[in-house]
């Protein structure tokens, strides 16, 4: 059986705000490389066979830290680069909100293509593909980490939970989070999702409206980008 540590990139300074996409030069910002160095003591004893990444400055920078900490050296894989959002590349996501395309991003991605870019089934299908091909190449009992992006890493989950890609936003992945799949002949199974160190009791803390009298609510985590 083949573990993958499936880890999203940490916080830059556009996490939320824009589609950044494939922009280079986009960098962890302070909070993403406190994140990047939380993962250290996460996952310092997890035997990890190897690090491997998107080619994407944020994510290389997410896992960084760990690699030196281990030892090892980070592996590219563009197979895990983040989705090519072509025209939609460094625009404001409230404004990509009002988009006729981003209901249908929302509710059936399988048939987005973005403008000038690239098609959400064709993002899964070489993410997943970049998945098996290190599975293959690293062998059975291997542990390995993946470090990649939002969508890629929802695309992944998805396949491996055995959903259809339209259903893949209901798949929370949060900024340097950890997802564990297992890989064995016969299926894949998700073990933990989305753990980015949060305790169940501030994720689950309830909060009440400044002079209302509803009972209180569960707080709603921020968007995802």
């Amino acid at each position: 059986m083949t573990t993958v540590l499936l880890v999203r990139h940490g916080l830059t300074t556009q996490t939320d705000i824009t589609l950044p996409g494939r922009t280079p030069g986009l960098d962890l910002d302070e909070r993403g490389r406190g994140q990047a160095e939380r993962l250290i003591e996460h996952l310092r004893q997890v035997p990890i066979a190897a690090i491997v990444s998107s080619p994407m400055e944020r994510c290389l920078q997410t896992v960084a830290p760990l690699a030196a900490a281990l030892g090892q050296d980070v592996q590219s894989e563009p197979g895990l680069i983040e989705a090519e959002y072509g025209e939609w590349t460094g625009r404001k996501l409230r404004d990509l909100a009002r988009e006729p395309l981003w209901k249908v991003v929302q509710q059936h991605p399988s048939a987005v293509t973005f403008p000038g870019g690239e098609a959400l089934r064709d993002v899964q299908a070489r993410a997943v593909g970049a998945v098996r091909a290190w599975n293959a190449q690293l062998g059975p009992d291997a542990t390995w980490l993946a470090c990649s992006h939002g969508d890629p890493i929802r695309a992944i989950v998805a396949d491996a939970l055995g959903l259809h890609l339209d259903q893949f936003q209901r798949v929370g992945i949060s900024p340097a989070s950890v997802t564990v799949v297992r890989y064995d002949a016969l299926r894949s199974t998700v073990t933990r999702l989305n753990d980015d160190g949060t305790r169940l009791g501030d994720v689950l803390k309830p909060t009440r409206r400044r002079g209302s009298g509803r009972l209180p609510s569960l707080r709603r985590r921020p968007p995802e980008a």
